[in-house]
């Protein structure tokens, strides 16, 4: 039986070329995430800043922050976040 995975959120923008890239990551790897577009929500803007955002894509795995998309470095950083690949 699987452990529970962090709840994992994805702060993004449409026209961002990184977080379509790691979009497509999670998808590939049946990995489930909730999705919040900083530009086009407020809501989401504001959660965005309250972690410390500075530039998308953000991903929160818990409360571990993991900042951009490196394809490489990635798998590393979501088991370390508690995610299990």
């Amino acid at each position: 039986m699987k452990s529970k995975q962090p709840r994992i959120t994805l702060y993004s923008t449409t026209s961002c070329g990184h977080c379509r890239q790691l979009k497509q990551w999670l998808k590939q790897h049946q990995i489930r995430f909730v999705e919040m577009d900083v530009q086009r929500n407020a809501r989401a803007f504001k959660a965005y800043q309250r972690h410390g955002g500075r530039g998308v894509p953000l991903l929160l795995v818990g409360e571990h922050k993991i900042q951009g998309f490196n394809a490489k470095q990635f798998p590393a950083q979501l088991r370390k976040a508690g995610v299990n690949l």
